[in-house]
């Protein structure tokens, strides 16, 4: 007898490739697609989505479904997001998306549709042993999904497929056109998990109320107004209007530090020293699959996405609380984004970024 295999339709190319792959591997695919966010707006492509979804299940030939997790969504996941950035952190809604959407709700549904397995079209690995449920990463390094998947337990990580874990994008896309699915060409989605492109500043402003205030240097001197301080990053250039000061000739100016109770942007130009430090606090770490056994141990790290990995110390401060000391300087640490770990292959965990250490 067939074992059915649950797979998360986005109705892009990658979730259309691994229920392909699936199939073909002798699976009985079921497609599901998930409704996480209604809105009338250009930027909210649901509808058009679901279209793809069903012209690639009708073509391969497995029934798909749709279901709505809206409500799941804003109390697990957006109001998190909304309430980090109220606080002056930037959170990524992408990682808390994948353990309290897509391996949450949706696993739970999945098992009532008769699921042995679920998949997706994230671009990593996973091994089931005896040590446990082992994250590893993507044959393709410039896709690898496992910073994403830090969060994801190990009960949400039983029986889980990701079927593009071997596979470069290039061939996923080679694959979906020589079977001729309609997805083959389909720009990548970008922007916030489920909520799509848009005018990020517009967007907020929907849900939060700005507060204007002051932009000073570190001597206290005023070079301008920012309209909020949840719109900037530290690091951040683009987008502070205070070109063309007096004395600036040294660089553009940057980010340096937000003051949330004086409601105060710090930026400097040139010298970027003030955006280096060595390291940071680290909670709400998760491990995959286990706790190491060393209070203090050497491995590498990623404090944003689309970085390299970086030789880091870790000391275990708590059942769920780190310090990672990095070897060489790194610039721009952000409090609400993720630092997760790495041994060879291995993503061994992560959690949030808390204090800067400079």
């Amino acid at each position: 007898m067939k074992q059915t295999v649950v797979v998360g339709m986005s109705g892009g190319v990658d979730s259309s490739v691994a229920a392909l792959l699936l199939k073909e591997q002798g699976y009985n695919v079921i497609g599901l697609f998930m409704v996480n966010w209604e809105e009338e707006s250009e930027a909210c492509t649901a509808e058009a989505d679901y279209e793809d979804v069903k012209r690639v299940c009708n073509k391969l030939g497995v029934p798909y479904y749709t279901v709505n997790f809206a409500k799941e969504y804003r109390e697990r996941v957006f109001a998190h997001f909304l309430a980090e950035y109220e606080a002056g952190r930037t959170p990524n809604p992408d990682v808390l998306c994948n353990r309290e959407i897509k391996f949450g709700p949706f696993r739970e549904h999945a098992e009532k549709l008769g699921a042995d397995f679920i998949a997706t079209g994230h671009y990593c690995g996973i091994a089931h042993t005896q040590e446990g449920h082992l994250l590893l990463k993507a044959a393709d390094a410039g896709k690898d999904q496992t910073y994403f998947l830090n969060q994801v337990t190990q009960s949400q990580l039983a029986n889980v497929l990701f079927p593009l874990g071997a596979l470069q994008k290039g061939e996923v896309r080679a694959i979906a056109a020589r079977e001729g699915l309609s997805t083959a060409r389909k720009k990548d989605s970008t922007g916030v998990c489920f909520i799509g492109e848009r005018n990020f500043r517009k967007f907020l402003q929907e849900y939060l109320p700005a507060r204007p205030g002051r932009i000073l240097t570190c001597d206290g001197r005023e070079v301008g107004r920012h309209i909020g301080l949840m719109y900037y990053t530290l690091g951040q250039r683009r987008g502070l209007d205070i070109g063309g000061q007096k004395g600036d000739e040294g660089g553009r100016w940057f980010v340096i530090e937000k003051d949330l109770k004086n409601n105060i942007l710090y930026v400097a130009h040139g010298d970027e020293s003030a955006l280096y430090s060595r390291g940071c606090t680290v909670a709400g770490v998760n491990w995959i699959p286990a706790p190491p056994k060393e209070e203090r141990f050497s491995c590498t790290a990623k404090f944003r996405y689309r970085q390299g990995e970086q030789a880091v110390t870790v000391t275990r401060t708590g059942a769920d609380t780190l310090t990672v000391m990095a070897d060489e300087p790194q610039r721009a640490l952000t409090p609400g984004q993720y630092a997760v770990l790495y041994r060879g292959q291995r993503c061994i965990g992560g959690g949030v970024i808390g204090q800067v250490l400079r």
